[in-house]
């Protein structure tokens, strides 16, 4: 795919909070401005999500992982269909995905159609490992069968940061959506736009309302709501080492809810005795 294919002043479709699959405003009616940072240049008002936003979507997300609702009755294997088809519709509008990355992410348009391509393969690998995953039966002694299975976790809550929007997107919805999990998803204040656009795939895509909820707004609102949150059973976040605390601090106070954390690591080198001193005083 050549560089000059892009659009280079991709329209912006979506701008509202996507909750049971549905697009609607905040309950609080505020919204926020996002920009090209290239440029300094306002590209759009996006709907502001913070706690009010978050009940609803979980109270959504709950329902959708009822045991007999559509998502927790369907096969694994429908599943794995589903998040191929999801995989199937970014690569169908990879160009127009890549120009909306670098347009509200600021990095060159290759870089973005790389970030693209990693995303359909991510999800296409998690799609893939749906119905493979399974449980143990356990040699025991006397006349009993011991055996384990395994379950989804629940609702999970996701905060991504701002540096590769699309992989963040896919490293969390992945595997969450392969085990059966049902989302509350936070994109960086500062790059919303792809992760909106992916909710309106997700929906044509045919996963079942409140499976996927994806909320635009602020860290220490919307995402300090996740966090805090009785009814979110695990937090998956990506960011700062300081607000990754605030975050096991809020899950510690709430339900001890589960967590994974990612933060802080960022391109460490190792410096070798020969290396030119001039370099490195730059």
């Amino acid at each position: 795919m050549e560089p000059d294919s892009r659009n280079r002043n991709p329209e912006i479709k979506y701008t509202k909070i996507f909750i049971n699959n549905e697009w609607c405003n905040s309950v609080c009616g505020k919204m926020f401005q996002t920009y090209n940072p290239a440029t300094g240049q306002k590209l759009c008002d996006v709907q502001e999500g913070d706690k009010a936003d978050v009940d609803k979507a979980v109270r959504a997300a709950r329902e959708a992982f009822k045991l007999g609702s559509p998502w927790r009755t369907m096969d694994a294997s429908a599943r794995g269909q589903l998040i191929n088809k999801f995989a199937d519709l970014i690569q169908r509008d990879i160009e127009y995905l890549s120009s909306l990355e670098t347009l509200n992410n600021g990095k060159p348009y290759n870089e973005s159609l790389f970030d693209m391509e990693g995303a359909v393969s991510t999800i296409r690998y998690y799609a893939g490992w749906c119905d493979k995953i399974h449980g143990k039966t356990i040699p025991i002694d006397g006349d009993f069968f011991s055996f384990t299975r395994m379950e989804p976790v629940g609702v999970c809550g996701q905060i991504i940061p701002w540096n590769y929007p699309m992989l963040m997107l896919s490293w969390k919805l992945g595997p969450a959506l392969a085990t059966g999990n049902t989302v509350i998803l936070k994109p960086a204040e500062q790059t919303p736009l792809t992760a909106l656009y992916c909710a309106s795939l997700l929906k044509e895509a045919g996963f079942p309302p409140g499976v996927i909820n994806i909320i635009p707004g602020y860290g220490p609102t919307a995402g300090a709501a996740i966090a805090e949150h009785t009814d979110i059973d695990k937090v998956a976040f990506t960011g700062s080492t300081e607000v990754g605390k605030l975050i096991q601090q809020a899950a510690g106070r709430s339900n001890t809810k589960r967590l994974t954390l990612e933060m802080g690591g960022k391109s460490p080198l190792v410096v070798f005795d020969d290396a030119d001193g001039k370099y490195l005083d730059s």
